[in-house]
């Protein structure tokens, strides 16, 4: 095994403990906020906030990273504040468990691009899929572990003990970011720069297909709103697990097809978004195709997207660049969400509609991608 691959496993390991701990605590946040008598309007205030400043910063997160170099420093000081979860069960106030929720966010838009940045580095030696696809199946391995930790502990427990059973998984965060550190100082070594800028112009073409390809991505909040409706509540996580665990398998098999094909793979998320949409018909075999066109989706995005972006940025440009890839990201789950949700209260044709359409324009700009 190559010091890349060693790299990419041991970040992987980060990623996962880190999946543990919030993962975890977001399966409960909602509940939890509301021992403090808050409303559902706050409490999706909060989250809404916490989740804004996790995409928004990373903008300025990757800028920093690139100007400065210092990729260690600011993926410590992001994954740092990830200790901001077991330390909610000793909020006693309303306001101090809002603030520790937000800085969690707050720490994930900080070590973000430069994380990713590092990770690219590593997957030129051994596939650009190939690496993001064994980095994001870790993380949804950690996704699937958190919450049946926090499900363990509520079965016996209270919050209070549940997010302090998290606190073993965030600091094996630090441990494990500790070691990578020490055995690899300079990640930046595994890639050399061979042409600066070299496709740089089909970046913002990029980003546009990003931006439509995640606007008629139906999130699984409001799909799991909609099947609460004539789904045992006790199936839903059953089916977010399902969803996951289709997330990692999606994740390596998409990578090793980038890794052949290039930006090719791509077209597949245009092209299975829609069947998210079976979800939404009261059947079984809608529900599980529909579930799993997400994870696998969902997979895609985690794993290509992320990939293809290496590809079309320079070294030096390389964490602003996952800056603004994150933040075009994060607005067109904003945006998409907000319509999404507001036609779901209207009309299921129009919601079908507006999925279909966004989702030809995402493939029609692949197209022009392509040709560029």
């Amino acid at each position: 095994m190559n010091r890349a691959m060693k790299f990419i496993l041991l970040m992987g390991l980060v990623s996962l403990f880190g999946d543990i701990t919030y993962e975890g605590a977001r399966s409960i946040v909602g509940p939890y906020l509301a021992t403090f008598g808050l409303t559902a309007a706050a409490i999706g205030l909060i989250t809404g906030f916490g989740e804004f400043a996790g995409y928004g910063l990373r903008l300025l997160s990757g800028y920093i990273a690139d100007r400065t170099g210092n990729y260690w420093l600011l993926t410590f000081l992001g994954y740092s504040l990830i200790l901001a979860i077991p330390l909610l069960a000793f909020a006693n106030y309303w306001w101090i468990a809002a603030l520790l929720i937000v800085a969690e966010r707050l720490g994930k838009a900080i070590r973000t691009p430069a994380r990713d940045a590092m990770l690219s580095f590593a997957t030129k030696q051994v596939g650009r899929g190939t690496g993001f696809g064994i980095h994001e199946a870790m993380d949804q391995v950690g996704a699937v572990i958190g919450p049946l930790i926090v499900f363990s502990a509520l079965a016996g427990y209270t919050f209070k003990e549940a997010f302090i059973a998290l606190f073993l998984p965030a600091l094996l965060v630090i441990l494990f970011l500790f070691a990578t550190w020490k055995l690899y100082p300079t990640p930046q070594r595994f890639e050399i720069e061979e042409q600066e800028s070299r496709v740089e112009g089909s970046f913002w073409l990029y980003s546009l297909f990003v931006f439509l390809s995640v606007a008629g991505f139906l999130s699984f909040p409001l799909l799991s709103y909609h099947l609460a409706g004539y789904v045992d509540l006790k199936l839903i996580p059953l089916l977010y697990a399902l969803a996951m665990g289709i997330d990692a398998i999606s994740a390596l098999i998409s990578g090793r097809c980038y890794d052949r094909i290039g930006l090719k793979t791509l077209m597949l998320v245009p092209l299975l978004t829609p069947l998210i949409l079976l979800a939404l018909h009261p059947s079984i075999i809608g529900v599980l195709v529909g579930v799993a066109a997400w994870g696998a989706v969902m997979g895609m995005h985690e794993a290509i997207t992320r990939a293809a972006v290496a590809d079309l940025t320079g070294v030096k440009k390389r964490s602003t660049a996952y800056g603004v890839f994150n933040t075009v990201f994060g607005v067109a789950m904003l945006a998409g969400g907000a319509v999404l949700g507001y036609l779901y209260d209207i009309s299921a044709a129009l919601l079908v509609g507006f999925v279909l359409v966004v989702e030809v324009a995402a493939f029609a700009t692949l197209l022009m991608l392509g040709r560029t």
